[in-house]
């Protein structure tokens, strides 16, 4: 698990209900249970705030870092599409977007990561297409300074044509392995959670929990149910992730109120 990546589930998951700031100490001992060291925390976090998700500020309890309004916005858009608080559902129109792709590799790799976190698949090395369009495709790329037009193509809707289109763009039965394979990996590590756990193994076992789910919001576009094979593993894997994420939940936010209270318990006690 790197480091940046962990912090932004620890933002999205725990700390961005919490006010979306937190104190570096509190960064460092919330991420040590799983296996991240110190060193690695504060250089993700520097990275961060370079890239625009993070800010600086000084708390009570010491420097710290608080989420930026753009960074608010992706966690918002990966909280609801993690837990699916939102029904998915289509008009009939894809959404199509032909790049002028970047010239480097690096580049290229970021924004497709990019596009298919928005939901789009890729029917070309130019074209990418999507059952919904994303709010922020057009600020996002800009901001690269990739050129690009858009397009809404309807004259799929109600037709085979359609399933073509979404064959061509996602390699469905592998995600569909994906989904399996998360849930055959995760239940024997789930299943030695118990009662009798403490606080901090039930968080670090939610915690890769929803760091392993995270990774479908680059893999699943979450299409449409007309879309989807029938059978599909990915609702299975979902009732399997909702059932022990809600489980662990209660055990996980008494670990992280501990560990945010450490801090100012500290700065109390100096004050005194």
């Amino acid at each position: 698990m790197q480091a940046r990546s962990a912090l932004f589930d620890l933002y999205g998951d725990h700390l961005r209900p919490r006010g979306g700031r937190a104190p570096v100490a509190a960064l460092v001992k919330l991420l040590a249970p799983l296996g991240i060291a110190p060193p690695a925390v504060r250089t993700a976090v520097s990275r961060m705030v370079r890239q625009g998700w993070l800010d600086p500020l000084r708390l009570a309890s010491g420097p710290g870092y608080s989420i930026t309004p753009k960074a608010a916005r992706r966690l918002d858009e990966a909280a609801a599409r993690i837990y699916r608080t939102g029904r998915v559902t289509w008009d009939g129109r894809f959404d199509l977007l032909v790049l002028d792709a970047p010239g480097s590799r690096r580049d290229r790799q970021r924004l497709a990561a990019t596009l298919s976190f928005l939901g789009y698949g890729t029917l070309d090395e130019q074209t990418w297409v999507a059952t919904r369009p994303a709010e922020d495709v057009d600020l996002l790329l800009a901001e690269a300074g990739i050129r690009f037009e858009r397009f809404t193509a309807s004259h799929f809707s109600g037709t085979p044509g359609a399933m073509g289109v979404v064959r061509r763009a996602w390699d469905l039965a592998e995600i569909g392995r994906a989904y399996e394979r998360f849930v055959a990996d995760q239940r024997p590590l789930l299943g030695a959670v118990t009662v009798r756990s403490s606080d901090e193994e039930a968080y670090a076992a939610r915690f890769r929990l929803v760091h392993a789910w995270r990774t479908f919001l680059f893999r699943d576009p979450q299409l449409p149910p007309a879309l989807l094979p029938e059978r599909w593993p990915g609702t299975a894997a979902a009732s399997f992730f909702d059932r022990h994420a809600a489980r662990l939940r209660p055990a996980a936010d008494r670990y992280v109120e501990q560990c945010l209270d450490a801090g100012n318990r500290i700065v109390r006690q100096k004050g005194r």
